[in-house]
């Protein structure tokens, strides 16, 4: 690996509700995490979390606004560098599909982003779904 993978992940809302996916694919093999993946060179940062919504779980959402940023950085046992990403975590809005499973999501679930439970998630989830939380409740209220 010369350098880290750029990425991108969404926090879906709908209806209170935030969509999680369980990873098929290594890296983070059975951890619950935001559906997401690879920015293609070329391909801008919004457009991919779109893009790969809708391969990854076959849903469309339009895009609140950028949460954060997360870094995933995993050794092995010997100490060499496993993976490498930098993912933008967006939250957005659910407009269409229903979720469905794929082999990088072989288990969906809705959860309350403030109360997501004991799931087995990726590092840095709980506080993404909070600050995704956030940016909707604002974008709600500055609606109303």
């Amino acid at each position: 690996m010369s350098r880290p993978v750029l990425a991108a992940s969404i926090a879906v809302f709908r209806e209170g509700k935030v969509l999680l996916a369980q990873r098929g694919k290594a890296p983070a093999l059975g951890l619950f995490s935001l559906p997401g993946g690879r920015i293609e060179p070329g391909e801008r940062m919004a457009d991919a979390v779109l893009r790969e919504l809708q391969e990854e779980v076959g849903l469309t959402a339009r895009i609140a606004g950028f949460v954060d940023h997360v870094e995933h950085i995993e050794h092995g046992p010997d100490g060499s560098l496993v993976a490498h990403a930098v993912i933008c975590a967006f939250a957005g809005y659910w407009t269409g599909g229903e979720a469905t499973l794929s082999d990088e999501a072989v288990a969906l679930i809705w959860v309350d982003p403030l109360d997501p439970g004991d799931l087995p998630m990726t590092r840095g989830l709980r506080d993404v779904l909070r600050k995704a939380h956030g940016l909707v409740a604002e974008e709600a209220i500055e609606a109303a």
